[in-house]
């Protein structure tokens, strides 16, 4: 009996089981190559049946106890900056004066005697209390730039567990696809041993391949478990929640340079307006320490009744008094105004570190996607298929005894080996776009959004700078800037809400 196959391959003196077995093989390299993906990528939109990236975040964000105790502590420093400035409490004064010893209790036998009370009041001197609620109000803004950075970078965390549970789900599938054409091989093998065409030999390693395959497979559910049980920490959820299979990501070309990532970067990062503040901080610090060379005032009022006494009709008397601080010890004043120059300098060379640092991690980052795209692309395009090709190849050379069965198997474990590194490629991708993301402080715009800037006449960075932080009014002058920046405003808006 004569099988043609492809109009190429020959494959002589079959039996029934044995064309079966073939074909069922045949069937399932074919189905293989739906399991890969076109990838030209900056950003991958990751759908679910029941559970989404995007509401993983979200759920994220709004429950992990260390945002909340981040914004908590906000709040803290907020209402600090509400007390500072305040005025001291007045001091109230009651007194007896000129009191006999002998007769402690009758004010009517001396006539200087008095019952007094009085109050006081200390009084900053001018300008010292609107620093101090500068100072502080800087303070805070600083502490809710600090949210905003913790906030990113759960995100980030986020984004990375989930792309570690995605690879865990590609790697079982590989795996069970593997596992199901090694079971093929299996009776493949010993319908070939039972005709005498191959060895026993060739059955044990078919079956030890399938083996190492469910090895392979216990190690992989173990590391999904555990990753699903991480990422769902990261949500502050009962870590035994269920996370369905995730899809395989779609992805979109890259269209930001990296001069404009590095303005987002420069625009948006929450560390960088973290140091921004403390720098305001140190400033008004520094103009504070500057008032400490001047004294406060204290003013005070009293007020003393007296009775009669040895015909003295006893007039009621009152003092007021303004009193001061000498502010004399130049030495600890001096040392203040250094201390607050030298917390300016070192907080503008952490702003320029971090700067340096985001410069550093965007090119470094770029330089990473660049790679794995390319190499996605390869895999897809050039080796998976060469690898099915040979692998098809020693089939029908296997079955007219012109190639051993080793090469049917190393050609086999070959092409899932390549499958698996494709995926952890497209894995590579995302995550460390995710990184880039965090770096930035935001994520990337849609491809729409910077045609729609583009196309109205400006460049996507110079209009990001035109729409406020909080993303509450859209200016322009033409209908692609404001296109792009309602388009922006929408797809940002939840970047650093709370």
């Amino acid at each position: 009996m004569t099988l043609k196959c492809s109009g190429v391959i020959e494959i002589l003196f079959l039996r029934g089981t044995d064309v079966m077995i073939l074909l069922r093989l045949m069937l399932v390299m074919l189905l293989f190559p739906f399991l890969s993906m076109d990838v030209q990528t900056l950003r991958a939109e990751v759908t679910q049946g029941p559970e989404k990236l995007d509401s993983l975040i979200v759920l994220a964000v709004a429950n992990n106890p260390e945002v909340k105790a981040s914004a908590e502590r906000w709040q803290m420093v907020g209402e600090q900056a509400r007390q500072a400035g305040a005025l001291e409490d007045p001091m109230m004064m009651l007194r007896v004066q000129n009191a006999l010893i002998r007769d402690p209790l009758n004010f009517t036998r001396n006539t200087m005697t008095a019952k007094v009370i009085g109050v006081s009041q200390k009084l900053p001197f001018y300008g010292k209390r609107d620093l101090m609620r500068e100072e502080a109000g800087f303070n805070a803004e600083a502490e809710r730039w600090v949210v905003a950075e913790r906030r990113i970078e759960l995100r980030r965390m986020v984004k990375e567990a989930w792309y570690q549970i995605y690879l865990m789900d590609r790697s079982l599938e590989t795996v069970a696809g593997n596992i199901t054409l090694l079971d093929d091989l299996i009776r493949l093998a010993e319908s070939m041993y039972s005709v005498g065409k191959a060895g026993q030999q060739e059955v044990f390693q078919a079956q030890l391949e399938r083996s190492k395959m469910e090895a392979l497979r216990i190690g992989l559910e173990q590391k999904r478990r555990s990753l699903v049980a991480s990422l769902n920490s990261l949500v502050y959820r009962p870590a035994d929640t269920t996370i369905p299979t995730i899809a395989k990501v779609t992805m979109t070309p890259t269209v930001l340079a990296a001069t404009e990532i590095e303005a987002l970067a420069i625009d948006n990062r929450p560390a960088i307006k973290t140091l921004q503040a403390r720098i305001d901080k140190t400033s008004a610090s520094y103009k504070l320490a500057e008032k400490e060379f001047y004294p406060d005032v204290t003013v005070s009022l009293e007020y003393m009744q007296r009775e009669p006494a040895m015909g003295n009709p006893g007039d009621d008397m009152y003092a007021a008094q303004l009193s001061f601080n000498l502010p004399i010890q130049q030495d600890r004043r001096h040392a203040e105004i250094a201390e607050t120059e030298a917390e300016n300098r070192m907080v503008i060379q952490e702003l320029a570190a971090i700067k340096n640092q985001i410069r550093l991690a965007i090119h470094d980052g770029l330089a990473k996607l660049e790679r794995s795209r390319k190499l996605t692309l390869l895999y897809d395009k050039g080796i998976l298929a060469q690898a099915r090709g040979a692998v098809e190849s020693a089939m029908a050379a296997y079955r007219t005894d012109k190639a051993k069965f080793t090469e049917v198997l190393a050609s086999r474990m070959a092409l899932f080996n390549f499958e698996r590194e494709y995926h952890g490629a497209v894995v590579d991708y995302q995550t460390e776009l995710a990184v880039l993301e965090g770096v930035v402080g935001t994520t990337f715009p849609p491809k729409t959004v910077i045609d729609a800037c583009n196309h109205g006449g400006c460049r996507f960075i110079g209009l990001l700078r035109i729409v406020n932080e909080n993303f509450n009014s859209c200016e322009g002058n033409t209908a692609g800037h404001r296109a792009c920046g309602c388009a922006w405003r929408r797809v940002s808006a939840g970047v650093h809400s709370s």
